[in-house]
């Protein structure tokens, strides 16, 4: 079976930094309650001006320029994200024209924080039909267009940025094997209230915080472990786990109860960057390759959850 790779990475950040310290000014907070729930020191902002496509694009140009792709060569933009003010031309559209992509199908996609790992399979799924031979599969947010700045619970979440993965497709035998798993993905409808952005724009950020904690370290390591299966492997199996960075407490818990090894790199770019809803997995994932800790050819389980209730997740061969 045909199958695809990601042959590149890149990703970009606002440059503006808030820290809880900042926070602490503007609600009533402190750096150690924010630590202590959430793990988040820092996140990114974006400048007021700065929009998801501009995010977007600065980091698909980085990732296209290390793929080695011409913009000819790309036949497919899909942008996953929930904070785009644009409803047309899509975002995807936006990203092209400005790196010079002249014909690829463009289209937004949005599942919420689980966007990317979708998108991720959607491309995977054209190439493999041989709709394209080469996508752009990018996570851009500007979540602090969505926060109530008043509101404690939610002000203190959320960051602004973007990720990008270049997808090529191959022949899935030897060498040039297929690097993007099986997904498994679904949703929970009947709980999808948990995380919303409802309403006219601009829209609040809003969630059921303890909801959505147990819904994460409960139902969801079993959909992790299913991923590594469809994939021919065990979570022992694993170089690298990179969940969506939702809360430093869900993704210790999650990753504790999948039986990985010792030495496994687990992201933790929530740390520093915050939630950045569909923007987290493509931007942890790409840090991790630019510094080094996560060597060419590891396998690497994706794995997204949020507003929906979404999942979707993948074991993937690191570029």
């Amino acid at each position: 079976m045909p199958g695809s790779r990601i042959t590149a990475l890149g990703h970009y950040q606002p440059s503006r930094v808030l820290t809880n310290a900042e926070l602490e000014q503007l609600v009533d907070t402190n750096d150690a309650w924010i630590r202590q729930r959430t793990g988040i020191v820092t996140r990114r902002i974006a400048a007021e001006q700065e929009t998801v496509a501009d995010m977007a694009a600065e980091a698909a140009a980085k990732a296209l320029a290390a793929s080695g792709l011409e913009p000819a060569d790309i036949g497919l933009v899909t942008v996953a994200t929930c904070s785009n003010r644009d409803r047309c031309p899509s975002t995807a559209a936006q990203v092209a024209a400005r790196l010079g992509i002249p014909s690829a199908v463009c289209f937004d996609l949005n599942n919420g924080c689980a966007g990317f790992c979708t998108a991720l399979a959607t491309a995977d799924h054209t190439l493999r039909a041989g709709a394209a031979k080469h996508a752009l599969v990018i996570g851009a947010e500007k979540m602090s267009d969505l926060l109530e700045w008043t509101d404690r619970s939610t002000c203190i979440l959320l960051g602004d940025g973007a990720g990008v993965a270049v997808l090529s497709a191959t022949e899935g035998t030897g060498e040039d094997r297929a690097g993007i798993g099986p997904v498994v993905w679904g949703s929970d409808p009947t709980r999808g209230d948990a995380v919303r952005l409802m309403g006219a724009w601009q829209p609040r950020f809003a969630q059921e915080g303890q909801s959505v904690f147990r819904w994460a370290t409960s139902e969801l390591p079993a959909v992790a472990r299913e991923a590594c299966a469809r994939a021919g492997l065990t979570p022992a199996d694993l170089g690298g786990v990179v969940t969506h960075q939702a809360n430093l407490r869900i993704i210790e818990s999650l990753t504790r109860q999948l039986g990985l090894r010792e030495d496994v790199v687990i992201a933790r770019d929530v740390v520093d960057s915050g939630n950045t809803s569909a923007a987290s997995v493509p931007l942890a994932l790409s840090k991790l390759v630019e510094s080094g800790e996560l060597p060419s050819g590891s396998p690497v389980l994706l794995f997204a959850f949020g507003g929906g209730l979404s999942w979707a997740g993948q074991v993937v061969t690191c570029p």
